[in-house]
């Protein structure tokens, strides 16, 4: 629980102006997230897959 919001938001903006944003470190970061997304098959092989029945409905939600 934060019980000095003032100190945390200081802290919050002194660390963002001394650290400065390595680009190849993010860009290492979110390949590798994307990696153990696929590893968890968070994606969808055919992603539009079953989009016909989510127009139908949504045709029907929004008709009403």
């Amino acid at each position: 629980m934060i019980k000095n919001a003032d100190l945390l938001k200081k802290f919050e903006n002194n660390l963002k102006k001394e650290a400065k944003p390595d680009f190849y470190k993010n860009l290492k970061i979110v390949e590798e997230l994307h990696k153990e997304a696929l590893m968890l098959k968070v994606f969808a092989k055919d992603p539009l897959r079953g989009i016909e029945i989510d127009i139908i409905v949504a045709k029907v939600i929004n008709c009403a």
